[in-house]
């Protein structure tokens, strides 16, 4: 800015700078976000630089003393003292007309905002959306969807449902996958989780179905678990939540990474195009790297050797330029094709099959950055399911419609306000222009006389037909009289539920099933372990069975599962991508007189497959190779745990491996990550640490051993598997 543009600066100016000061500028950033590998900056960051170029102006505002080096108060002026507080000598009462004192203590006590009823525990990033062609043309108007020379800014916030902020990551539960999209046309928010369905089929159970499975309010127990007694009393009482229960209790609830989960919208939406025709459309998410899981008793060590896992896990691929990738994928039904299946699109705990409509996949989602600070993006971002752009619209889906309610009153209820929008990660990056004003948090008010529309005084903000651009709801007909009931199209619980279970492998069936004996195990009812018992006969004999018995309960011979529902296509995760170890964790696990060579050999062709790994031994600093050297120690056994990682490799080296061998820790490391199905490799004498930890079972998939050239692919190949389920024996070792 200029001198003579510096001058011209008028109060309105002054008052937009200093709420971008405040952290609220309204900034233009809807440009390439991403040019030549590099990315721009956070909202945060940008806002920051705005002020920086805006220049200053003796006349209009007064010269910046701050140098970035000295404490200063909220107010600006330099703190000379922040050790001590103002006090009636060195040992007398502190007074009360220490402003910075009280300044200081009086945000601190005010920092917090109350945390999300639901998804407070949650990690984000910024990234990039961008659609491969213009093949969505022919269904919506949204540009963000049908052009692909536009490079959308996103910000995505990945979350657990039940637990508090404190919370671990690792917990049973669905997952967030909320992405806000600050599109040419304002922000769009496609609010989801990684399970397709839900608990309920009306909204209006919503606060019951969280009541239920929050901690039970006498005593506040337990944190971030449905095993407990008043979950299983409602679920038991409302069979709409059976299909959802396959999937809470399936594998898919406990992620191996928020980068190796699918995302799904959950709701039935619809896409209008230009010639305003609608087609009803279901969002999913496909991650690049294939959707792969924990193993429950690895994610219950989790929860308490590293309560960050997911989000460490997140940042650190972001940091190390290893970007999760995702693709948009739609199944699309036509309008005159709604009521031709046998069940009810509009029915949130329902899925259309992939067999009877397949997912088409018309974009990639790339997260390309972490927040620069927690607070201001990943915790004050607010999504609502009714942030929408022209050409995408809500069916009646009586879910949806509760939620669209819900969401806006509860960021109100968060922000203390209805202006949370001019927070900078929520802000579009297009411009805003209406006549509301105040409240709390409100950073630009319209200068003048006029807040009213319309009016002729002031600058008449003009309503924008749709032909530019306007928003125009869909004129779905509605018919019928006012009533509290339900279609009897929603009526089927079960048949989904089977479908599911059907279609998962004979591993996922048994985790299934643990899962269900352990949640059920916990409730201290017997009426409503028998309830669920009864329910699941309508599910599966052999899954009633095994729950039944393991609970001591009477499993009726009366249960009629459905017959014929076969099975469905993408819904196990033996069926998922399983070509690649990037960002994969691997345990390197030596100690002193390891061969060097080996070790080296290893890394090369871990770190050249795009995975990394660390040198686990007995002690930290660096052990002496079998050659000599000193090799760097990553972590030694009492700071970490098999739990972290992918996959073990144990080199040669005599010294190394009878030392490991006489160590329980190691054998325990090497037992367990075998109990979690793991990949494990070993090459020389590192193959009788397996043997002595493992016995016979290193005969099963997924261990392999022998001269390091062959070994190294051998052992990358078994890692792009992920895991070896049918090598689940826990009798076969005592980790």
């Amino acid at each position: 800015m200029s001198n003579s543009d510096s001058k011209k600066l008028n109060r309105r100016d002054m008052m937009k700078a200093v709420g971008a000061t405040a952290g609220a500028v309204s900034l233009d950033l809807s440009s390439q976000q991403k040019s030549q590998g590099k990315t721009e900056k956070t909202p945060v960051a940008a806002a920051a630089a705005a002020i920086s170029a805006q220049g200053t102006d003796q006349t209009a505002q007064v010269p910046s003393v701050a140098d970035g080096e000295h404490l200063t108060t909220n107010q600006g002026l330099r703190v000379s003292d922040d050790q001590n507080s103002l006090r009636a000598g060195s040992r007398g009462p502190t007074l009360i007309e220490d402003f910075h004192f009280r300044e200081k203590i009086t945000h601190f006590d005010h920092e917090r905002i109350p945390e999300r009823v639901v998804h407070a525990r949650g990690s984000g990033a910024h990234g990039v959306f961008q659609v491969y062609d213009d093949s969505m043309a022919q269904y919506t108007k949204a540009s963000f969807l049908r052009d692909p020379s536009i490079q959308t800014p996103v910000f995505v916030r990945f979350s657990t449902v039940n637990g508090s902020r404190g919370s671990a990551d690792t917990v049973r539960d669905a997952r967030g996958f909320a992405t806000k999209f600050y599109t040419n046309e304002g922000v769009f928010d496609l609010v989801g989780n990684n399970i397709p369905v839900f608990f309920i089929q009306d909204a209006i159970k919503f606060p019951d179905l969280v009541h239920a499975f929050k901690p039970e309010p006498d005593n506040e127990i337990p944190q971030a678990s449905t095993a407990h007694d008043t979950f299983w009393d409602f679920i038991g009482l409302t069979p709409e939540s059976m299909h959802m229960i396959m999937w809470v209790m399936s594998d898919r609830a406990i992620p191996r990474s928020y980068r190796m989960m699918e995302g799904f919208g959950v709701h039935t939406f619809r896409l209008v195009n230009d010639e305003g025709v609608s087609t009803f459309v279901k969002f999913h998410w496909k991650p690049l790297l294939g959707v792969h899981s924990l193993a429950w008793d690895e994610a219950q060590k989790l929860a308490g050797k590293d309560p960050d896992y997911h989000r460490r896990d997140l940042w650190d691929a972001i940091a190390a330029g290893a970007y999760p990738e995702y693709e948009l994928g739609v199944q699309l039904v036509a309008e005159e094709d709604e009521l031709s299946f046998d069940f009810d699109l509009l029915d949130a705990t329902k899925i259309i099959p992939e067999d009877l409509v397949p997912v088409q996949r018309i974009g990639k989602l790339t997260l390309n950055q972490n927040p620069e600070n927690f607070f201001a993006e990943t915790e004050q971002v607010a999504f609502h399911l009714g942030h929408i752009v022209p050409g995408i619209d809500f069916s009646n889906d009586p879910l949806l419609q509760g939620r669209l309610f819900s969401y806006l009153d509860t960021q109100i209820n968060r922000f203390g306000g209805p202006n949370f929008h001019q927070l900078p990660i929520n802000q579009p990056r297009v411009a805003v222009n209406n006549y509301q004003q105040d409240s709390f948090m409100r950073y630009n008010n319209r200068p003048g006389k006029v807040n009213y529309e319309p009016n002729s005084l002031g600058g008449n903000a003009k309503q924008a037909p749709a032909a530019e651009g306007g928003y125009v709801s869909y004129p779905a007909p509605v018919e019928g009289l006012k009533v509290r009931e339900r279609s009897e199209t929603f009526g089927d619980h079960f048949s989904q539920a089977t479908l599911f279970y059907n279609s998962m492998s004979d591993p996922e069936k048994e985790h299934i099933i643990q899962a269900l004996q352990f949640e059920l195990g916990k409730v201290t009812v017997k009426a409503v372990q028998q309830r669920m018992v009864d329910l699941l006969g309508n599910v599966d004999t052999d899954l009633t069975s095994a729950v039944g018995n393991y609970l001591g309960l009477t499993v009726s011979a009366d249960s009629q599962p459905s017959t014929d529902v076969g099975t469905a296509t993408g819904l196990s995760q033996e069926e998922t991508v399983k070509d690649s170890v990037v960002s994969r964790k691997i345990a390197i696990l030596a100690t002193d007189g390891a061969t060097g060579a080996e070790i080296t050999q290893m890394q090369t062709a871990l770190t050249d497959a795009g995975a990394s790994s660390e040198i686990v031994a007995t002690h930290l600093g660096a052990i002496q190779s079998a050659e000599g050297e000193a090799v760097p120690v990553t972590k030694s056994l009492l700071t970490t745990a098999s739990v972290m990682y992918d996959a073990v490799y144990v080199p040669g080296g005599a010294e190394s491996v009878n030392a490991l061998k006489a160590n329980g820790d190691a054998l325990h490391f090497v037992q367990e990550a075998y109990k979690h199905a793991k990949p494990l490799a070993a090459t020389a004498e590192g193959a009788e640490l397996l043997t002595t930890a493992l016995g016979e079972a290193t005969a099963e998939p997924g261990i392999v051993s022998g001269e390091i050239g062959a070994t190294s692919q051998s052992f990358i190949d078994a890692i792009a598997q992920h895991r070896f389920w049918t090598r689940q024996k826990a009798a076969q070792v005592p980790a």
